[in-house]
């Protein structure tokens, strides 16, 4: 008994070496592309203080001292996390990969580069959809109640975050959902009955990461609701062809006996 624990203790501590190893491969890399992402903050900067729909360059202010190194840091800390996010995915990967059967490890390996786009693209609909529409409202509010918008640099940067990173990881939530599918932990039976319970964790996840601003809250639920259903759909076509390929195995194993 004694030999026995003694292995798994040293099973455990092996596990232990290696996740800390591959966790400061991530972090090595993503300061790495933090420290580059520095030189290319400025016209990124520059590009993001454009009006989207108009064109206008917004006039932003700093209200304290620190404002112009915050939205520095939260530029490059975006683009530091989207390059990095397939180097951290990939070392998850090999991490768990050797507990894997062979055909989850091609499953997981296979989703990778889908998860670097998907959030890219949830980067670009937060920025060119949702972000528009929000700014439109808070402005048409504005003009109404005779205000004079005087943007400062923090809080629209901090407002656009609030809006885009959420919408741009949750876009992950077909490839999630297809995954569990083809691990037949999900189908689309169980995805439909849980649709009531589904919407309101979206509820609480938008109002979550937009605290401040019930609007944006709501421009953040209603393309969550859409990736839902669409993963459905995707759930089905998976499920589908998992019940067609387990009965043209049944019907070769009952023309064998």
């Amino acid at each position: 008994m004694s030999e026995d624990k003694a292995r798994e203790q040293q099973t455990v501590v092996d596990h232990l070496t290696e996740l800390r190893r591959r966790l400061v491969y991530v972090l090595m890399v993503f300061v790495l592309v933090l420290v580059g992402a520095f030189f290319i903050v400025d016209p990124i900067y520059h590009y993001m203080t454009i009006n989207v729909l108009s064109g206008v360059i917004i006039e932003l202010n700093a209200f304290s001292f620190w404002d112009g190194v915050g939205v520095y840091m939260k530029i490059s800390m975006l683009v530091a996390l989207a390059v990095t996010l397939p180097f951290t995915l990939y070392q998850i990967w090999a991490f768990v990969s050797p507990g894997l059967k062979p055909r989850e490890r091609k499953a997981t390996l296979r989703y990778i580069p889908f998860v670097f786009i998907l959030f890219i693209l949830g980067l670009a609909f937060g920025y060119f959809v949702v972000f528009p529409l929000a700014m439109t409202f808070t402005g048409t509010v504005n003009k109404e109640l005779g205000l004079v918008e005087t943007y400062g640099m923090a809080d629209y940067f901090t407002f656009l975050m609030n809006i885009v990173l959420p919408i741009s990881l949750l876009f992950e939530l077909p490839l999630i959902i297809l995954f569990l599918t083809q691990l037949r932990l999900l189908n689309p039976t169980r995805l439909k009955k849980m649709r009531r319970v589904a919407y309101f964790i979206l509820v609480v996840i938008s109002v979550m990461i937009t605290p401040a601003d019930f609007f944006s809250a709501f421009l953040v639920l209603i393309p969550l609701i859409i990736l839902y259903e669409f993963s459905v759909v995707l759930s089905g076509r998976v499920y589908k062809r998992q019940q067609e390929k387990d009965a043209e195995r049944n019907e070769k194993a009952a023309s064998s006996n």
